[in-house]
């Protein structure tokens, strides 16, 4: 026996199979037998992955499609799917023999079929919660034809079924997709016998040592207990319908995996299973709702704990029922369930259906409220079901459009918004695969960079080693960008394509002056971190954007001469004489005698000067406040001389150095914005040390003034500067 493979047949053998399946039967008669004739050459000795029959396989879900209460359409398709993969062109093909309908639901189905076996295949590297995930979002992404879910359901269930029959084990992930997946799904359309089974089914294979022990539990007293439930219902209807309640009671089994499932959610052993004996009353009214819960608890022993009215106080999706459990006389817990017709089929069918609560949680499926968008699209879903029955094949409204899931060449899922293009899964896949994406092949086939993608294509990204997006791609119009995230990426990498041109431009500017200095020895980090930037490459930014001013870079490279001792003295030459009677100091009752303006205080006019006269280097002015003069003074007392400024100045461009501190939060651009408060008051900084510790930082400016009174003015503007604590003179 051949194993299934997408092989193609003869181009004659086709046309001949297209030819017998039109001229078999009537075109809209018999749909069944004319897809299992169609399909039964083509698959009748092929065999799955598992060794299962295809057609005995598909005979079996047109079965199962059939208990499901699916129209001879959706049966008709069951063979149709396994057809596929052994035509060239299935869609042209299944069109010609059956109808567009009949194509595009064997397609799609085929479709979801492999992405979901490659997704399977391709996670091991995630969890079972995430590789379940991944095959719910991708269901759903294929729901927009209802028929492709009831496809995909019953062909699961016939799967596990072969493999229990034939003792087969089956793979984990495939269970576990039965249990937390398609379970789920059969119970949100209602089909609860399958739900069941599937559920049962994958339990065996999933932990066969558990589920073995709780059906020996079950089987011990299994016919003595339905016969007891079977008693316990009749005798329960006559007396409600005594009293006046018009009831109808309903036995409900219970199954081995719900049983587990309640036995662990409540830390229960077996024996304290309320509803393995089980019953369910369904009356006229919410009156006799209550009036059939009062004659259970007279009729019965109720267990007060275990009472719950959803009726007075209904679940927060709207479920509404009462729930009790009582004992009967020999002890035996029995658990009773009261509803209105109106509540057993919303709870049933509506959007507040048994699976909403009883699945999801109290944070609702997949982290959604049980009442919110998603539940309306299930709504909507159930819906499909019938209208798929009265149209008997026709295309079902589209569902689920928001996302759609395609496969990277290595068969990878890659979840995508609605619209989504190959840019927009280059950019999803990793960000410098959208940077560097040229072109693409969708299965194989080359197509522009704006083709809308769709579920379950193969996506090939063509990139080159370097390069980056098109601005093209931010064009709303062109269509190449679906994703808002994929958007801000490409944005953001022109972004950093700007500022790396602002960086080499302000890196180039700081180069050039450092070689004009000849410094090109220092250290660019350094130079950075000294004038207040805790990198070189903020320095270049800002430099760049012209936004930091070179002068106070030269500033810093020209630092003032090494300090003197006390006796020492700077020896300046003012811009215009200061020393000289016509602009600088006096020294009273001497002509032409050398002063230099002591280095220790730094002072200039009006400040309150004094004179020392130094061992061969003239006389050094102090300002009288200077701790330096003063002990000079107290210990020479014979060397203090009388010095006053020249009163008849009219040298308007002489200037003198003083030393300004700074005390500030640290920043960055503290030193910038500091520096710019000298700049624009016409004040030249000829020097700057800066020192920051723990986010503290101490400067000292030293300016060139021409009046020292003007420079308050300057220091309380320096001192409104955003994190300056304070700001004074030396």
């Amino acid at each position: 026996m051949k194993t299934l493979a997408p092989q193609a047949p003869d181009p004659t053998t086709v046309s001949e199979l297209v030819t017998a399946a039109e001229q078999s039967l009537p075109r809209q008669a018999d749909a069944l037998a004319r897809a299992r004739a169609f399909a039964e050459p083509l698959i009748a000795d092929e065999s799955l992955e598992n060794g299962e029959n295809v057609l005995a396989h598909a005979d079996a879900v047109a079965a199962i499609l059939k208990q499901m209460g699916g129209s001879e359409a959706m049966q008709a398709a069951s063979y149709l799917v396994y057809a596929c993969p052994h035509l060239n062109k299935p869609r042209e093909v299944i069109a010609k023999a059956f109808g567009d309908s009949y194509a595009a639901l064997a397609v799609e189905t085929t479709q979801l079929v492999q992405v979901q076996r490659q997704a399977r295949t391709a996670d091991a590297a995630h969890t079972p919660q995430e590789q379940s995930e991944r095959v719910r979002k991708m269901l759903m992404a294929f729901s927009r034809d209802l028929r492709v879910v009831m496809l995909r359901l019953a062909s699961r269930l016939q799967t596990l079924r072969w493999h229990a029959a034939s003792r087969r084990p089956v793979a984990p992930s495939m269970a576990r997709e039965a249990l937390e997946v398609f379970a789920p799904l059969a119970n949100r359309l209602g089909i609860w016998q399958i739900k069941w089974e599937m559920e049962d089914l994958a339990f065996r294979f999933l932990e066969p040592d558990t589920y073995r022990e709780v059906a020996r539990l079950l089987d011990e007293k299994r016919t003595e207990r339905e016969n007891y439930v079977e008693q316990l219902r009749v005798q329960l209807e006559a007396e409600l319908r005594a009293q006046g309640v018009h009831a109808q009671v309903h036995g409900r089994p219970k199954h081995i995996h719900s049983i587990v499932k309640k036995m662990r959610g409540k830390s229960l052993d077996f024996a304290k299973v309320f509803d393995v004996r089980a019953l369910r009353v369904i009356v006229r009214d919410t009156r006799e709702c209550y009036a059939a819960l009062s004659w259970v608890h007279q009729r019965f022993d109720p267990i007060q704990s275990e009472f719950d009215d959803y009726i007075a106080k209904p679940k927060p999706n709207g479920y509404q029922s009462l729930h009790t459990v009582v004992r009967d006389a020999a002890g035996r817990p029995i658990e009773i369930q009261i509803r209105t017709h109106a509540m057993h089929e919303h709870a049933e069918h509506g959007v507040a259906a048994h699976w909403a609560y009883k699945e999801a949680g109290a944070k609702g499926y997949a982290g959604i409220s049980a009442a919110g968008e998603y539940d309306a699209k299930i709504a909507v879903v159930r819906q499909l079901l019938a209208w798929e029955r009265d149209l008997s094949g026709s295309a079902a409204a589209s569902l689920f459009e928001d996302r759609i899931y395609v496969l990277t060449p290595q068969a990878t899922v890659v979840e995508l918004t609605q619209g989504a293009t190959p840019v927009d899964f280059a950019y999803t896949v990793h960000t410098n695969l959208g940077h560097r994406c040229r072109g693409a092949r969708v299965d194989g086939a080359m197509v522009p960079l704006n083709t809308p993608l769709k579920n379950g294509q193969t996506v090939e990204i063509i990139s080159t080693k370097e390069g980056g997006p098109s601005r093209d791609w931010l064009n709303p119009e062109l269509g190449f960008l679906a994703s808002q995230r994929a958007r801000a990426k490409v944005r953001a990498w022109f972004n950093e394509q700007i500022r790396h041109e602002t960086v080499a431009r302000g890196r180039e500017a700081v180069e050039k002056l450092l070689q004009r200095e000849g410094r090109t020895a220092m250290k660019l980090e350094d130079l950075a971190s000294q004038l207040g930037f805790k990198s070189a490459e903020d320095l270049f930014a800002v430099v760049g954007k012209d936004e930091f001013s070179l002068r106070t870079i030269e500033a810093l490279l020209r630092p003032p001469e090494a300090p003197l001792t006390q006796d020492e003295f700077l020896l300046k030459k003012p811009r215009a004489a200061a020393s000289s009677p016509k602009g600088g100091v006096l020294v009273v009752g001497v002509d032409s005698l050398m002063t230099q303006l002591a280095k220790c205080c730094k002072p200039a006019p009006p400040d309150t000067i004094g004179g020392f006269v130094t061992r061969g280097k003239g006389v050094s002015i102090h300002r009288t406040d200077c701790s330096n003069f003063r002990e000079l003074a107290a210990r020479n007392a014979e060397r203090v001389i009388e010095v006053e400024w020249g009163a008849g100045r009219s040298d308007t461009t002489a200037v003198y150095p003083v030393d300004v501190s700074v005390e500030a939060a640290d920043r960055q651009g503290l030193l910038r914005d500091i520096s710019e408060v000298f700049a624009k008051e016409k004040m030249n900084v000829v020097g700057v040390q800066t020192q920051s510790v723990k986010g503290t930082a101490w400067m000292t400016f030293t300016v060139e003034i021409a009046d020292s009174q003007r420079l308050a003015k300057v220091l309380s503007i320096v001192g409104d500067v955003q994190g300056v604590r304070w700001a004074k003179r030396r």
